[in-house]
């Protein structure tokens, strides 16, 4: 069995269930909120902790694997495994100044006072670019320190922008983009590494799919050569011929992030009776 520690709470907690279900592994009682939580189909315990614990643990060898954001692990600098970016629970770790302060490059920092809870990636990176400002470490309501006079500007994490907004700052500088990450013990026996390997093949499967749809068209036949070469899929398109003399149905995948290129793509060489379909799990 392997032990995998996640976020208690939060949107990176949610999203992680949702990727374990995705995985087809079932925790019993759902998990909920409980500390430790068992799964009924696969050989793994589930140990619900603080975001900020979760490095700590897995340096320790207390729990095998974890999920956590980039962030975090670099924060806290412990030793780890990466196993696998998992692609959610992206975010930015920015430099922010209240809305009235002109930002004129990064010397605008100098002998400012900075509120952050990431004092270490902060003090790194103002070190790498020779700006000298001081730090105070806050644990939360970082957005707030300008405001209070606490603080001239801040280095927090950025998802919407919204909380700046609200509370009359601007990002003006982006030093760290962030993601969840799976990451292991540095040292494990083979059958745990084996049932890492197992637990990896099936998010990898996961994530294909969500980067990918099936698509169905038809197309002349005198069409096939130029729209094959627009769809290669994983190999080669799939072609059928139809009832229809001279037309045939091709099936194929494309990568999300070229979906909307290719269907335009695809309209313009005649290809008609398009059809999109998500899919669930894809093994390359």
């Amino acid at each position: 069995m392997i032990t995998l520690a996640i976020q208690k709470k939060g949107r990176l907690a949610e999203d992680t269930r949702s990727l374990l279900k995705e995985c087809g592994i079932k925790i019993q009682n759902g998990g909920g909120e409980k500390l430790i939580s068992e799964a009924k189909n696969f050989p793994l315990k589930l140990l619900c902790l603080r975001d900020d614990d979760i490095p700590a643990t897995v340096a320790a060898g207390v729990a095998d694997i974890g999920i956590v954001g980039e962030n975090t692990l670099l924060e806290k600098g412990m030793p780890y495994k990466l196993v696998e970016k998992l692609n959610f629970a992206h975010c930015c770790l920015s430099l922010a100044l209240p809305k009235s302060v002109d930002f004129n490059g990064l010397e605008t920092f100098h002998g400012m006072r900075i509120a952050t809870s990431y004092p270490k990636i902060l003090q790194k990176f103002l070190q790498e670019k020779g700006i000298s400002a001081s730090i105070h470490e806050i644990s939360g309501s970082v957005e707030a320190a300008p405001g209070i006079g606490l603080a001239d500007a801040i280095f927090d994490i950025v998802s919407t922008g919204s909380t700046l907004t609200g509370n009359g700052l601007k990002e003006v500088y982006r030093v760290l983009k962030s993601q969840a990450v799976l990451v292991r013990y540095a040292d494990l026996p083979v059958e745990k590494l084996t049932l890492i390997q197992q637990l990896q093949f099936r998010i990898q499967a996961v994530r294909q799919g969500q980067q990918n749809k099936y698509i169905l068209l038809n197309t002349p036949n005198e069409k096939i050569s130029e729209i094959t070469g627009l769809l290669p899929g994983m190999k080669s398109p799939t072609i059928m011929p139809l009832a229809m003399e001279g037309w045939s149905s091709l099936h194929s995948v494309i990568p999300e992030e070229a979906f909307w290129e290719k269907i335009e793509a695809l309209k313009a060489t005649g290809a008609q009776g398009i059809l999109v379909i998500p899919i669930e799990k894809m093994i390359v």
